[in-house]
């Protein structure tokens, strides 16, 4: 199989692990051929750490010819340009969570990559990890029946205590569902297939943050996004779920995700990670069972889905991550909003396969 070369832009707080797993566990498959930042240093750091060509404009790697893929990991509310500008270039992108900001800018980009004939990928790929893809065998196994409901909760305080620059977390194209409902809605999907309409509330609770973290301890932050929602999903497959995220919430005690079947009940492992746990509980069962994790990946393997994407470039085959999956998700999340602010259900536009396994 031909090596796909990535270039990456952005070199922010996810890209220690992207670079990590793509000059390792991932290193047969793609190789990392330039990094790319508007912080000169950071890339420069990142080019002396792994050997990587530090190139200083963002246009020239899009335009280099030894690039593939785009990977682009900048803050969301700079996903679109980068990603326009990659696939007007002819190269194929794949985008950190979420695909864009806007609808209408990651439809703009999927049209381009269309007539274009790249591909578009999009975080999360944590729904291939070892936990989720064991959830979703025993899902089609059969294990707890006809799904009919779930529930899903993301749930703290928002990341001004720890994150080095929480500022655009309360942002255009941030808050709680935009910035982990992607990995809660991802895993949904695969779990459930596409989502047919949603209905919510969003509020935003405090009009300020403070930061707490360092190095910008005691600034003060102005929020320009809800950072409590909660949503009703009705699935094209007749399931109904419940989802809760918020930045407003110190401690609960509720599970990440559940889904409620004819015959028991399926725990699935935290969205956010590749792993477990996973138990179920049929319904004649006195306990939880744990369920040991039957696929592969149970480790943070962050930049799978993209390993995937590049493998089915040269397979000719869809990938998992793909580009329609992504901007599904991204419709839920705005319909979201959509039907808090106007008080009726929105009724989802786009539709998605539910990707294959992960052999």
């Amino acid at each position: 199989m031909s090596v796909q070369r990535i270039g990456i832009v952005g070199i922010g707080n996810i890209s220690g692990i992207y670079l990590k797993n793509l000059n390792g566990m991932f290193g047969r498959r793609v190789k990392v051929t330039a990094v790319t930042d508007l912080i000169e240093e950071r890339a420069a750091k990142a080019s002396a750490e792994y050997g990587i060509p530090h190139i200083k404009r963002t246009e020239v790697l899009i335009n280099s010819s030894d690039v593939d893929i785009v990977l682009n990991i900048t803050e969301p509310c700079n996903h679109y340009g980068v990603a326009l500008a990659a696939v007007k270039a002819g190269k194929h992108v794949y985008d950190e969570k979420p695909l864009c900001a806007a609808r209408e800018e990651a439809q703009e980009v999927l049209a381009l990559a269309a007539a274009n004939k790249v591909r578009v990928g999009g975080a999360p790929d944590t729904f291939l990890g070892a936990g989720i893809q064991t959830c979703r065998k025993l899902l089609d196994d059969g294990w707890i029946g006809k799904p009919v409901a779930a529930t899903a909760f993301m749930v703290n305080h928002g990341h001004e205590h720890w994150h080095p620059g929480p500022e655009f977390y309360y942002k255009k194209g941030g808050g709680p569902l935009f910035d982990m409902g992607p990995y809660y809605l991802s895993a949904l999907v695969n779990l459930l297939g596409p989502v047919a309409r949603v209905s919510g509330s969003a509020k935003k609770s405090f009009d300020t943050r403070l930061i707490t973290s360092e190095p910008l301890n005691g600034k003060v932050i102005d929020v320009d996004v809800p950072t409590h929602i909660a949503g009703v999903l009705d699935f094209t497959g007749g399931a109904v779920a419940t989802i809760i995220t918020s930045f407003d919430v110190y401690s609960h005690t509720l599970p990440w995700i559940e889904i409620y079947g004819s015959e028991g009940t399926l725990r699935v492992p935290d969205p956010n990670t590749f792993g477990g746990p996973v138990y179920v509980k049929r319904f004649r069962e006195e306990n939880w069972s744990p369920i040991p994790l039957l696929k592969n990946y149970p480790e943070n393997s962050r930049g799978l889905g993209l390993t995937d994407m590049a493998e089915a470039i040269a397979e000719s085959r869809p990938h998992r991550a793909s580009g329609e999956f992504a901007y599904h998700v991204l419709e839920v999340m705005h319909g979201i909003h959509d039907a808090s602010a106007s008080g009726v259900y929105y009724q989802v536009k786009s539709t998605c396969a539910r990707p294959e396994p992960l052999e």
